[in-house]
């Protein structure tokens, strides 16, 4: 990677490694009697997931829906997801959990009202654990999106609920009067 770490003994100490730093490195050793003997070590730095990608989707009723939570980490990390505070499982209520290398889908086969709302995508190995937030929505919501000093939120109308932006630039959700 055009990097060089010169050591001359025996074993290299690399301190604050970062995931960066993963990669093949070459160990060159040399005296004055023999030729140079060349070996390739592969430096693996294990670190805490992080996910990389988890967008909301509109969907309409009885169609299929699908949503996707992406997650960098090594050791690969383990997805779990949840609706509201409820677990999901596998199978059970028309939904089925795909996970794949670093990618983890949740996927409605038959998209009903009861099935919108706010899931957590939940990545976690034995270095830590993260989650993010992930809306299925209806065609018939509005999807708000806010953005103030870098941090963006997101807020879906879904009936009778409707979104505001207070003066402080907060969102709230209260109930639509009639």
């Amino acid at each position: 990677r055009g990097r060089r770490v010169v050591n001359e003994g025996e074993y290299v100490e690399m301190t604050a490694i970062t995931k960066e730093q993963s990669g093949p490195y070459e160990c060159v050793s040399s005296n004055e009697i023999s030729p140079p003997d060349v070996r390739t070590v592969q430096v693996t730095v294990n670190y805490p997931p992080v996910i990389s990608r988890a967008r909301s989707t509109g969907t309409p009723v009885g169609h299929r829906g699908v949503l996707q939570c992406e997650a960098s980490a090594v050791p690969l990390a383990d997805f779990q997801w949840y609706k509201e505070d409820r677990p999901l499982v596998n199978g059970l209520n028309g939904v089925k959990i795909e996970n794949k290398g670093k990618q983890s889908m949740l996927i409605f086969f038959n998209v009903s009202e009861e099935d919108y709302g706010n899931y957590t995508c939940v990545a976690m190995n034995m270095l830590g654990i993260t989650n993010a937030s992930i809306i299925l929505y209806g065609k018939n919501a509005r999807f708000i999106k806010y953005e103030s000093n870098s941090r963006t939120t997101v807020c879906v109308s879904l009936q009778p609920f409707v979104c505001k932006r207070t003066a402080k630039r907060h969102v709230i959700v209260e109930e639509k009067k009639k």
